[in-house]
């Protein structure tokens, strides 16, 4: 359930790494920009709005990205689509490794809030914000938007960055697997509370990000009954080579 390059447009290549755009993208920027239009003079600012989120998005994906190159690991591909933004990484097996590759991109949203605050004290303070009203907005708008980004993807909730960095963390103490186990785990418990939410307030694109959430934990939930299983198959294996050695001494 996640997009890929194809049906994508490629828009650039930066530091080895390829971006791409899907196609659902335009569809749902058309909407979303509709309803932004009542906030502002004119219709440029809410096309401005979104080019900006998702260049926010984009910086974010970099982040996790140059982060995974930082440690080892392969990251050559990016995909942004209506849900956001997906950097396609392959990090060492480690968990030091991973806990940097996740951690990376909501750093840089940590690093835009004092940016884009020092914007918005700026406007208002020099008055550009009272001769041109749709700039405070947008500013105020954009602050908002990272913030809200930052928070929404530091919840524990698996694959949402701060699961994985949930993940990471006890992959120190209890392994790889079991690690992924628990954090599939409590990423069922948040991605239905967010069903439920969506429901109970009849917002389609909470239900749909709720959806998302909850299909790829039973992914990665099924990922890992198949590490567990190939695990103990090698070690039985290992097991019985071990008892079958004519050269073993007791």
């Amino acid at each position: 359930m996640l997009p890929t390059r194809d049906g994508s447009l490629r828009l650039f290549r930066f530091s080895g790494i390829d971006v791409y755009l899907h196609w659902s993208w335009f569809i749902v920027a058309l909407w979303l920009i509709s309803t932004r239009v009542e906030n502002y003079s004119t219709p440029l600012w809410p096309v401005a709005e979104y080019l900006t989120l998702f260049g926010i998005v984009l910086l974010h994906e970099f982040g996790h990205a140059l982060a995974c190159r930082q440690v080892g690991g392969r990251a050559e591909q990016i995909v942004l689509w209506p849900l956001g933004g997906v950097a396609y990484v392959a990090p060492p097996q480690r968990p030091g490794a991973q806990l940097w590759s996740v951690a990376a991109g909501p750093l840089v949203n940590v690093a835009l809030v004092p940016l884009l605050s020092g914007a918005i004290w700026l406007a208002f303070h020099q008055g550009w914000a009272a001769a041109n009203p749709d700039l405070g907005r947008f500013l105020i708008a954009m602050n908002f938007i990272n913030t809200l980004l930052l928070v929404f993807n530091l919840l524990p909730v698996y694959p949402l960055d701060g699961g994985q960095i949930l993940r990471s963390v006890l992959w120190f103490f209890v392994g790889p697997v079991k690690s992924l186990f628990v954090a599939t785990g409590i990423g069922f418990l948040g991605g239905g509370a967010l069903l439920v939410l969506g429901a109970l307030m009849r917002e389609i694109f909470i239900l749909i990000v709720a959806a998302f959430l909850l299909y790829n934990c039973w992914r990665s939930f099924r990922f890992a009954q198949a590490w567990k299983a190939h695990l103990e198959a090698e070690a039985r294996a290992a097991a019985q080579a071990q008892n079958q050695d004519p050269w073993r001494m007791n």
